[in-house]
């Protein structure tokens, strides 16, 4: 059930082809997987999976750090500080979200690829050379915090629709293998970042700044690892469907506002709980464990590391369920988890306070919940709602008005804690999960494998453009058709050409020719033939 999905139901994309419009053939697309997955499009998926890794470590790099700080600057670094300097970095994550989202769909994937890379690495190159007295060293810090959210922001839109893209083309399990090179590698950023901080604090010891130090310049290296690799992959949906001159968002918002609204509430919902129980968990853990630990940096290390190592699970069993029942009801699943373990860990707080590893494993599937469902599924829902023209500004749109979502909870985390005590940080997660379960109920698609080609969405969404005015030919080249599907089709003999010459094929044929495209040429070589 999803509602007010109106504007999208009218557009057919099954017509007669009437030079006009574009046509979906949906039996000549089966035949895209039947030569398994090409190693082009499996390297564009990995490498999006890799550079986020990045962004997993930036996200959780605070954990520690707040610690580290409040160990070095007592005074200096409070509450209000700490929360400034961790919302400077969601901050900037929006924008970068929003702007980049534009930039990949207009310009193209690379170049929010290396503008996402040279934010990550000057912001954190820069932070590790703050010095002076601690009020410059944090202010420091604060504003290049925002310069990493910004590679960050960047970082979202442009790997998520890329490898969302390029799994469509040719393999089966899409949503599966989404996931796996986009929370996977997100999730795993918080056990990686703490496995180099005990790491660096075993060498550094109790050498606060150099501890700091090393973890900013660490963080200059994977991006910078990852970018060859990745200035090498593109998508070929972005090439056949991307809009060549003005981007008709007027018509684009009323097509697809109930899916905008409907994904941004359940990302919002979302952030507004992950991201201050992520930033926060350091402080949360020091709340529960012996006082005699409390100032042990390794000891907090090591009971957040079990943290996030248990809140892992929770991205597999998403990714074995996002095929099998579903976007929708994987979402719904695990908002029900915040919930169940957010009720569970609220109302026994005060008894399970006392047993430390009780309280870290129940938080561990708390957390584990979110992965499993709006984790996994939100990533995936906004890189198949939307067709490929605003496909990056679209899931930009939504994971911004995420990261508010995160501002927000994180602003408000330590006034809860404070005003209505530290159990309510959970009950008020339980009540956010079950808004979120309606929400996803309500507003988002059920999208799965079978029932959502990307490229029959993109058909969709430019005949309804069409039919609003627009002209055919603002759009990249025609929807194409792999070799094998020309092949069901009998537009071409197996013999004319090679499977990974045949890419794009232009109809758009007034002298009755057919362009077959050869990418493999810098110049793309053209081969006419008699239609």
């Amino acid at each position: 059930m999803v509602l007010f999905d109106w504007e999208r139901k009218k557009v057919d994309v099954t017509t007669e082809d009437d030079d006009e419009h574009f046509k979906y053939n949906a039996d000549a697309r089966k035949h895209r997987f039947d030569k398994g997955t090409r190693w082009k499009d499996a390297f564009v998926i990995l490498c999006a999976g890799f550079a986020l890794i990045s962004d997993g470590y930036q996200n959780n790099l605070m954990s520690m750090l707040n610690k580290v700080f409040s160990l070095q600057f007592p005074k200096e670094y409070t509450s209000e500080m700490s929360t400034n300097i961790s919302n400077a970095s969601l901050i900037a994550t929006i924008i970068g979200q929003v702007t980049v989202g534009v930039v990949c769909d207009y310009i193209g994937r690379k170049a929010a690829v290396i503008g996402g890379t040279f934010f990550l690495v000057i912001g954190s190159l820069v932070a590790s050379t703050a010095h002076g007295s601690p009020h410059t060293i944090l202010t420091w810090i604060r504003y290049c915090r925002g310069i990493i959210g910004y590679g960050i922001g960047a970082e979202y839109p442009a790997s998520s629709t890329s490898a969302s893209e390029a799994a469509n083309a040719s393999v089966k399990r899409r949503g599966r293998a989404f996931v796996l090179v986009t929370n996977l590698p997100l999730s795993f950023g918080g056990p990686f970042a703490l496995i180099v901080f005990l790491i660096v604090q075993a060498i550094c010891k109790n050498h606060y700044t150099g501890i700091w130090k090393s973890m900013f310049a660490i963080g200059c290296f994977w991006p910078l690892a990852v970018l060859p690799f990745r200035l090498i992959a593109t998508s070929e949906l972005y090439k056949r469907s991307a809009v060549k001159r003005k981007v008709p968002y007027w018509l684009a918002i009323k097509f697809y506002w109930m899916r905008l609204v409907g994904i941004s509430m359940a990302w919002f919902l979302y952030d507004f709980v992950t991201f201050p129980n992520g930033i926060f968990s350091a402080q949360i853990i020091s709340n529960v464990i012996p006082k005699e630990q409390n100032k042990d940096l390794r000891k907090i290390a090591e009971w957040n590391l079990l943290l996030g190592v248990l809140a892992i699970p929770g991205v597999f069993i998403g990714a074995f369920l996002i095929d099998i029942i579903g976007r929708k009801w994987t979402m719904m699943i695990g908002f029900a988890g915040y919930i169940v373990f957010g009720l569970i860990v609220g109302c026994a707080y005060d008894s399970l306070s006392k047993h430390t590893a009780g309280f870290i494993v129940l938080y561990g599937f708390f957390m584990s919940s979110g992965n499993l469902g709006p984790g996994d599924c939100l990533g995936t829902v906004s890189s198949e709602s939307f067709a490929t023209p605003i496909r990056g500004t679209a899931y930009g749109i939504c994971a911004a008005i995420g990261k508010v979502g995160a501002v927000v909870g994180t602003q408000a985390f330590n006034p809860i804690q404070k005003n209505l005590g530290k159990k309510w940080t959970f009950i008020i997660a339980a009540i956010c999960g079950l808004a979120g379960v309606i929400v996803s109920l309500l507003f988002v698609p059920n999208l799965n494998d079978k029932n959502n080609d990307l490229m029959e969405e993109d058909i969709r969404f430019k005949n309804y453009c069409i039919q609003h005015g627009c002209s055919k030919d603002i759009f990249g080249t025609n929807e194409a058709l792999t070799h094998d599907e020309k092949l069901f089709n009998n537009e071409i003999d197996d013999d004319d050409l090679s499977s990974d010459k045949v890419e794009v094929v232009n109809e758009d044929s007034d002298e009755g020719k057919v362009e077959v495209i050869n990418e493999h040429s810098d110049e793309y070589t053209r081969k006419a033939h008699d239609s």
